[in-house]
């Protein structure tokens, strides 16, 4: 059978014939067709200059803002808001369900309205950041923390939908390995080193240790404007937020970073990967659309991560929320050396998850590094189970952060490859991190402070989460290769028969011509 389809209209519907036309997919030799590779390559460095750097400081920017609640533990915020028993559990489970129920509803808003939407969460996350700065008890800890679940759950599924719009499928997975894999491991390094740093003044005041951590310059400000001071994460995000509402990157069919030539090309590069050529243009939201997103792919993948994300001490958001309190437990430290052996283990993440990020790349295969990268947690965990040695447990923790920290790239890559059409797209790059997401709310109550030092039923519950998802991501490899085959064969070709044109342009991963990633 050939790769493409000729779609004619019989009584108002489409059949499929034996030859192949243009609003089908290009056979493997010419999907490149009309492409000049000089100008892709001079663009793709533009885009890589235009969008990562940005997009790394926005992500960066959540992520600080996002986790430092975790240094601030440490740093005496139970104590000074009177917080009881699990009340910082209870207040991170807020932030994590207010994440998760704005992420596709986000994500479709960002599709509808534009770039400009981004910008907006930006500001709001970095308000509610300073606003942070001012509280005094639980009922504003937990009002700071539903409002800021709500702006940041839509604003790194946002960057990501963004790339697959500009990015081809096996240019995506460097792309966001630097960015969802290596810019938080960045940002957990960096807010180690700025708490370290904010933390050294004394209490100045009514301002405490963990609240300057938020501040900026507590030094310079009278005792009695302390409630006033700003948040310095936050500030820095609001900036960068109202900066985005001039430079956001646009739709590529209308960016004003690229000329009229260079938007051509942006839209043919990623029509060269598509079923459906579509120039560019979104098809219209519908809910069978959003339903239909949730296919075995993106299922295996976000019950992948929602596991990896409940690995609260080596992986995660968990990791990044408790990892200086479980420091804490394996010796005398101050809170400075503390916060700053936190450092670490994040660098090394960084680094192991750039390198997969270009093996994959270059295999063009996603499963690969997430099978030899969860052995690396499993030696982590069995030995901070074996032993309490507090070196051999730190050591414990730079393999597996650098084991977890592979998949949340990959798996998201490997959803957001396999996703077509764009609504389908849109959701799939915000559910598979939001539904990775309620990992972190289990892992808020694994690893209970009754369970503390060891944490010794968290840590075998993840030892048999890891075994979990090396089978999903083994069986899903095979499912792929399997339904790949059948296509081949013509035995999904029945799904054009009687459908119009527009039900054969939203078939997407659906189409008989469409192959999936593994």
């Amino acid at each position: 059978m050939d790769n493409s389809i000729e779609e004619k209209k019989v009584g108002g519907s489409l059949k499929k014939s034996d030859s192949i036309q243009s609003s089908s997919p290009a056979s493997p030799k010419d999907e490149t067709s009309g492409i000049d590779p000089v100008a892709e390559r001079k663009l793709v460095r533009k885009l890589d200059w235009m969008l990562m750097p940005l997009f790394i400081a926005i992500y960066i920017c959540n992520f600080i803002d996002r986790t430092s609640i975790g240094n601030a533990k440490v740093a005496g915020l139970e104590a000074d808001l009177g917080l009881k028993g699990l009340d910082f559990n209870i207040a991170v489970t807020v932030f994590y369900v207010f994440y998760i129920v704005s992420d596709i509803p986000s994500n479709l808003l960002l599709k509808q309205w534009g770039s400009i939407w981004l910008a907006f969460l930006v500001i709001g996350f970095g308000v509610v950041s300073i606003a942070s700065a001012f509280l005094h008890n639980m009922s504003g800890l937990l009002a700071s923390r539903v409002f800021l679940g709500l702006f940041e759950g839509g604003t790194v599924p946002g960057l990501m939908y963004i790339l697959s719009r500009y990015y081809r499928k096996h240019e995506l997975a460097v792309r966001i390995g630097i960015f969802f894999g290596g810019a938080p491991s960045i940002a957990g390094a960096f807010g180690g080193l700025l708490a370290s740093g904010l933390l050294k003044p004394p209490d100045i005041g009514s301002v405490k240790s963990w609240r300057k951590e938020s501040l900026e310059a507590p030094e310079a400000l009278e005792e009695e404007l302390t409630r006033t001071r700003i948040c310095l994460s936050g500030l820095i995000t609001t900036i960068l937020g109202l900066i985005l509402l001039f430079i956001v990157p646009e739709d590529p069919s209308k960016s004003r970073m690229l000329n009229v030539a260079e938007r051509k090309l942006a839209l043919d590069r990623i029509d060269a990967d598509q079923v459906i050529k579509s120039q560019g243009k979104k098809e219209k939201t519908t809910l069978p659309l959003v339903l239909r997103s949730f296919n075995t792919i993106v299922s295996s993948a976000s019950i992948s991560l929602l596991r990896r994300s409940a690995k609260v001490v080596p992986l995660g958001r968990g990791l990044a929320l408790f990892l200086p309190t479980v420091i804490r437990t394996q010796g005398t430290y101050t809170t400075v050396e503390l916060q700053l052996r936190t450092v670490p283990p994040f660098l090394a993440a960084a680094g192991w998850v750039i390198i997969n990020a270009w093996i994959s790349a270059r295999l063009k295969k996603r499963f690969i590094p997430l099978l030899y990268s969860l052995p690396l947690v499993v030696i982590g965990y069995a030995i901070a189970v074996a032993t309490r040695n507090s070196k051999a447990r730190y050591a414990a923790c730079f393999l597996m952060i650098m084991g977890g920290s592979v998949g949340g790239p990959m798996l998201v890559t490997w959803g957001t490859n396999n996703a077509a059409p764009d609504t389908m797209r849109a959701v799939v790059t915000a559910a598979i991190p939001g539904i990775g997401a309620l990992g972190a709310v289990t892992s808020v109550w694994t690893y209970v402070p009754s369970d503390a030092p060891d944490y010794r039923k968290g840590n075998i519950v993840n030892l048999t989460l890891c075994s979990l998802v090396c089978v999903i991501i083994a069986s899903t490899a095979f499912y792929i290769r399997w339904e790949n085959k059948k296509r081949d064969r013509g035995e999904r070709d029945y799904r054009l028969e009687g459908k119009t044109e527009e039900e054969v342009r939203n078939l997407g991963y659906r189409h008989p011509d469409f192959r999936y990633q593994i």
